[in-house]
């Protein structure tokens, strides 16, 4: 049996362009992608802290260090610039990997630049000023 667990997480980037004329996808910026340990044309879990709606699609790579977080094609119906979103990787795993998963969690300012990798999810409330 293959389990279904949280790779990887980019806690509330910001979007930065939203483009329904587009073949669709998420454009992320090429160093998050880095940190997140996110693959070109990965799938991924996206939740829009600000509407609620949940999409899964795949990333393309932004500019390097641009910040770009870029809603295209169906998923820029789900999200607007300044909207905050959680961007999740999922990975399928035996049991034995799972029980040795180190997830990264990725917290990211306003400008959508890191300000923490860390493996265990934060308690308590969310400094929404980052």
């Amino acid at each position: 049996m293959l389990r279904r667990l949280c790779r990887s997480k980019i806690h509330r980037a910001t979007v930065t362009a939203s483009q329904s004329e587009y073949e669709g996808s998420i454009e992320i910026d090429e160093t998050l992608m880095k940190s997140a340990g996110l693959l070109e044309f990965e799938m991924v879990l996206v939740a829009n802290v600000a509407n609620g709606a949940r999409f899964e699609t795949y990333v393309i790579k932004g500019a390097k260090n641009s910040g770009v977080i870029g809603l295209r094609g169906a998923a820029a119906r789900l999200g607007v610039p300044g909207d905050k979103l959680i961007i999740m990787s999922i990975g399928l795993m035996s049991e034995a990997e799972a029980r040795k998963l180190k997830p990264r969690f990725i917290q990211v300012n306003h400008q959508n630049k890191v300000v923490d990798v860390r493996s265990v999810v934060k308690r308590g409330p969310i400094d929404a000023s980052i």
